[in-house]
C-alpha cells in the first residue's frame, strides 16, 4: 500500500506546539478576517476552566490545525490554512493572561510570552495576521494600543478575557490551557494550500444544532450509558419530531428560557441548550431526558394535530398552525400543563383562542409577529392572568381592527372565512371573489351595465374592494369551475344559491352586487369576526410597537450604513431619547449603579464585568465614582446582554422597553 508523503498528522500540545522554535505561524491573505465573538471567547474559556479543574489525565481536544511549510529548515514559516479562529483566540487569552501577571510572577510571564513572541526577538508575534489587520493584533498583543476609541475584535474579545481573568487566577488558567491538544496536518512544501484550503472551506458539511446537542449529551457518558440514553431518549426525540428536530429544540428552548434564541448562525440554539443544561453527566441526564422526550412528543402533536383524540382541542391547535410555528413554545407549555392537570381544557383552548386572535388581528393592521412568544413564555409563568394581560397588551382593538377591515386585504381567507361560515374542513372550497379581482369587459354587477361602462372611478372602487371582507366567500371547487367568470346574477343563480355554505347562499337574496353591498357585508361580518377572534377582555391598550428589553435583538457588530437603532427608549415610565445600544448601555448601567447597587455588582461579580475597580487595560472607560469604572469597548452583542442581564438581576426588566426606529426594524 502506498503511502502519503506529502502530509503529516500529528497529535500535539497545542501550547508546546505554538511555542516551540522560532517558527513564525502566518494567516494567508485568502483568509476570512477574524470574527470570533464574545459567546465564542466564552464558551472557550468555559472548557479551558473546566479541564483545568480536572486531574492530570484529563485533556481538552479542539479539533485540527491545518498548515502548510513555506521553505524548509526548523525556522521555516508555516501557512495557517484552517485553524486562524481558533489559534488567534488562544493567542488573545494568553495575552491577557500575560499582561494581567507580566508585574507579579516574572516566570509565569515569560512562559506565556514564549508563546505570543518569538524567542530571537521579541517584538515579532509568533502569529502573524495578513497586512489587512497585522498591526491591529500586534498593538493588542504587545499592549502598545494608542487609539483608544477604535473598534475590533480583537480588542473586543482581548478586553473580555481581561475582564473576566483576575491575576490570582491566571495560574490556574495557564494549567489548563497547558492540557489542550489538536491533530496538527502539516502538508509538504510542495502542496497546494490554496486549493487545500477551498476543498475544506466548500465541500465540508458543518454540524447543524441539533447534531451538536446529540453529541454534547453524549460524550461525558460511558459506551453502555451511551447506548441507553441513544435507544430510550435521543431515538424517540428524532421519531416524534423528524425533520423539525432542529426547529423542536429552538422552540423547547424559547420555551424554557423565556427568551428568544437565535434560529441561525453561531450555533444560537447550542449555546442556549448548553446554558440552560451545564451539566448532562448520568446523574443529572435521567430526569432532563425524560422532559425532552415528554415535550418532542407533545411537538408531533402540534405538528399534525390529528393525533390529538379531543376533537375541539385538535381544530384549535389546526387553527393555530395556520400562523406557522411561531407560537409553538407556548403552546407546547400550555398542552403539557394540560396533559399533567395543572390547567383546565377550558383555559388550554382560551389560550388557542387568544393566539389565533393576536396573530389574526396583528396581520390586519400589518404588525409584525416577529418575537412575541419569548414575552408570552414569561408572562405565562406567572399564570393564566398574566398571559392574557400580556397577550391583551400586543393584540389590537375592536376600533382599530374594524377600520382596517373595510379597505384592506383579508390575510388567510380561507381560515378566516372557514371561521366565519362554519365550515370546518376548507379543503374542498374555494376563496371566491363575488367581484373578480381583474373583471372582464362583459362582466356586471346587476345584469344590466356591463363592466366597460363603468365610469374609472367606480372600476377602481370595485378592484379596491375586491379582495376585501365583505367580497369574499367560501364556495365548493365543482360551483367555482362552473361560474368562472360570470356576472354576478349568474354566479347567484347557478352556484351561490346551491352552494352548503349559509353565509355563500345568503348572497342568492342580493337583486345586485356593487360597492355598497360589499361595504354593507363587510360590516355584518366585521362584528362576528371580533366576536370569534377576541382579545382578552382587559383593560391593556396597545403597546405602540414597544419591545421589552429582554426581547431586544443581540446585533453582532455594526451594521454598515447604521445610524439610528431606537426611537426612544422607555425606562420604568420614563422616555428616553436614545438611538443605539452603546448609549443605552452606558445609560442603564449608571443609572443601575445609582437605583441598584447592590444588583449590580453582584451582576458584574458573577460575569465579570463590566464594572471594575481600576481602569485595568487601554479603551475607552467611564468613570462611575472615583473607585468604579464601566468599560465602554465591547461589540453590540455584548452590550446588549449585560443590559438585559443586569435589568433581569435588578428586578426591574418588565418595566424597561425599547421602541425601534424604521432602520433598527429592517436590519
Amino acid at each position: 500500500m502506498s503511502t502519503a508523503t506529502n502530509v503529516e498528522a500529528t497529535a500535539v500540545n497545542t501550547i508546546e506546539w505554538l511555542a516551540a522554535g522560532r517558527t513564525t505561524i502566518v494567516v494567508p491573505v485568502y483568509q476570512r478576517q477574524y470574527r470570533w465573538d464574545i459567546g465564542g471567547c466564552e464558551r472557550l474559556l468555559s472548557d479551558i476552566r473546566a479541564v483545568a479543574g480536572e486531574d492530570d489525565s484529563h485533556r481538552h481536544f479542539i479539533g485540527s490545525i491545518l498548515s502548510a511549510e513555506d521553505g524548509s529548515g526548523p525556522d521555516a514559516d508555516l501557512i495557517l490554512i484552517d485553524g486562524q479562529q481558533r489559534i488567534t483566540t488562544l493567542m488573545l487569552l494568553v495575552a491577557a493572561l500575560h499582561h494581567a501577571v507580566r508585574d507579579s510572577d516574572p516566570d509565569l510571564a515569560v512562559a506565556l510570552s514564549r508563546v505570543l513572541v518569538r524567542a530571537d526577538d521579541p517584538e515579532r508575534t509568533k502569529l502573524r495576521p495578513h497586512d489587512a489587520w497585522a498591526d491591529l493584533y500586534e498593538s493588542v498583543v504587545l499592549d502598545r494600543r494608542d487609539d483608544l476609541d477604535r473598534e475590533s475584535r480583537f480588542d473586543d474579545n482581548y478586553a473580555f478575557f481581561r475582564s473576566q481573568i483576575h491575576a490570582d487566577e491566571v495560574p490556574a488558567i495557564w494549567k489548563g490551557l497547558q492540557r489542550l491538544e489538536h491533530v496538527s496536518i502539516t502538508l509538504g512544501a510542495r502542496a497546494n494550500a490554496q486549493q487545500i484550503f477551498e476543498s475544506l472551506n466548500s465541500t465540508g458539511e458543518p454540524l447543524r444544532d441539533h447534531e451538536l446537542i446529540h453529541n454534547y449529551i453524549l460524550m461525558g457518558l460511558s459506551h453502555a450509558e451511551q447506548l441507553d440514553v441513544e435507544s430510550r431518549f435521543w431515538l424517540p426525540i428524532e421519531q416524534h419530531t423528524g425533520e423539525a428536530i432542529g426547529a423542536f429544540w429552538r422552540h423547547f428552548l424559547v420555551m424554557v428560557t423565556g427568551r428568544e434564541v437565535a434560529a441561525n448562525g453561531e450555533h444560537g440554539v447550542y449555546s442556549a441548550f448548553r446554558q440552560s443544561f451545564p451539566r448532562v453527566d448520568a446523574a443529572h441526564l435521567q430526569a432532563d431526558a425524560e422532559t425532552w422526550r415528554h415535550y418532542a412528543a407533545i411537538y408531533s402533536v402540534l405538528l399534525d394535530p390529528s393525533r390529538e383524540s379531543d376533537r375541539e382541542i385538535s381544530r384549535q391547535l389546526q387553527h393555530v398552525g395556520t400562523f406557522g410555528r411561531a407560537s409553538f413554545p407556548l403552546v407546547m407549555s400550555a398542552y403539557s400543563d394540560h396533559i399533567t392537570g395543572r390547567i383546565t381544557r377550558a383555559q388550554l383552548l382560551e389560550t388557542l383562542e387568544w393566539l389565533q386572535a393576536m396573530f389574526l388581528r396583528r396581520a390586519l393592521v400589518n404588525l409584525p409577529a416577529e418575537r412575541l412568544i419569548a414575552r408570552l413564555c414569561r408572562a405565562r409563568e406567572e399564570g393564566h392572568d398574566a398571559l392574557a394581560r400580556a397577550i391583551a397588551r400586543i393584540t389590537p382593538s375592536d376600533e382599530r381592527v374594524s377600520a382596517v377591515l373595510k379597505y384592506s386585504e383579508l390575510p388567510y381567507p380561507a381560515y378566516v372565512l372557514g371561521r366565519l361560515e362554519g365550515v370546518d374542513d376548507v379543503a374542498g372550497f374555494d376563496v371566491e371573489h363575488i367581484v373578480p379581482t381583474v373583471p372582464g369587459d362583459a362582466w356586471s354587477g346587476d345584469g344590466a351595465r356591463l363592466w366597460h361602462e363603468y365610469t374609472e372611478d367606480e372600476q377602481n372602487s370595485h378592484r379596491a374592494l375586491a379582495p376585501t371582507l365583505g367580497n369574499l366567500t367560501l364556495l365548493e371547487q365543482g360551483l367555482t369551475e362552473r361560474v368562472f367568470g360570470a356576472s354576478f346574477p349568474v354566479k347567484r343563480d347557478d352556484a351561490y344559491a346551491r352552494s352548503t355554505v349559509a353565509a355563500t347562499r345568503a348572497l342568492a337574496a342580493e337583486e345586485a352586487w356593487n360597492t355598497a353591498a360589499i361595504t354593507a357585508r363587510t360590516v355584518a361580518l366585521t362584528a362576528d369576526l371580533v366576536r370569534i377572534w377576541a382579545r382578552p377582555a382587559l383593560p391593556e391598550i396597545d403597546d405602540d410597537g414597544l419591545t421589552p428589553i429582554l426581547d431586544a435583538v443581540r446585533r453582532r457588530g455594526w451594521p454598515a450604513g447604521w445610524e439610528r437603532e431606537f426611537d426612544y427608549v422607555e425606562y420604568r415610565g420614563e422616555r428616553w431619547e436614545v438611538y443605539d445600544v452603546r448609549h443605552l448601555f452606558n445609560r442603564v448601567f449608571r443609572r443601575a449603579w445609582t437605583d441598584t447597587t447592590a444588583a449590580t455588582l453582584a451582576y458584574c461579580a458573577a460575569h465579570g464585568g463590566p464594572i471594575y475597580g481600576e481602569m485595568a487595560w487601554k479603551g475607552h472607560w467611564d468613570e462611575l465614582d472615583d473607585a468604579h469604572f464601566l468599560y465602554m469597548g465591547w461589540d453590540s452583542n455584548y452590550m446588549m446582554t449585560a443590559v438585559q442581564g443586569v435589568l433581569e438581576e435588578s428586578g426591574i426588566a418588565a418595566e424597561v422597553f425599547v421602541k425601534y426606529s424604521y432602520i433598527g426594524n429592517v436590519m
